[in-house]
């Protein structure tokens, strides 16, 4: 399984950037604990140089998606975009990255993706909108859910050091974080 083998949808609306993460760049992560799906806390402000992308949710097999899902911009992709970071876990590994992928979802609701998408890193839970509100990050409603943009963190030193966003297509978004780090190394 690759992220090819989950393809996007043409003609899906592209985000357009409205500085809602301009202000990302520069910032230590805080001391914030959030639960994971390998049944223990992670404090954020420990995880070391690290990937951290940010997924509105995945979805799971045979349950709709909210109601016009596919007409918000950035909102589809997110199994994609988990794909390409599995894809690449190995590489990033090498260049002394980990990989953490968040959302507002239970970490229950996450193991289902992580297990079904044979994910090799640990997806966190921000149901409570911690990081959130600690960093001002940008999310939408939809169904009566509040759910992240999607964005993509790189974490150096504790400190976010570049901020993809909007995300988009996110099933190249681990291509451009390898990209980014090659050139900036």
């Amino acid at each position: 399984m690759s992220a090819k083998e989950f393809p996007l949808p043409s003609g899906l609306p592209i985000p357009e950037d409205d500085g809602a993460a301009d202000h990302l760049q520069g910032q230590a992560l805080p001391p914030l604990v959030l639960p994971s799906t390998a049944g223990r806390d992670v404090d954020l402000s420990h995880i070391g140089t690290c990937v951290l992308y940010a997924y509105p949710m995945t979805g799971q097999p045979g349950v709709a998606l909210p109601d016009g899902w596919d007409s918000i911009p950035g909102a589809r992709g997110c199994t994609p975009q988990s794909c390409g970071f599995r894809d690449h876990y190995e590489q990033l590994q090498v260049l002394g990255y980990g990989v953490f992928g968040l959302s507002t979802q239970s970490s229950d609701y996450q193991r289902e993706a992580r297990d079904r998408l044979h994910l090799p890193f640990q997806l966190l839970s921000d149901s409570s909108l911690a990081l959130k509100h600690a960093l001002n990050l940008p999310t939408f409603r939809v169904a009566g859910m509040e759910l992240f943009k999607r964005l993509t963190l790189i974490v150096i030193g504790g400190c976010i050091s570049k901020v993809f966003y909007p995300v988009f297509p996110p099933d190249q978004n681990a291509d451009e974080v390898l990209f980014w780090i090659g050139a900036n190394a």
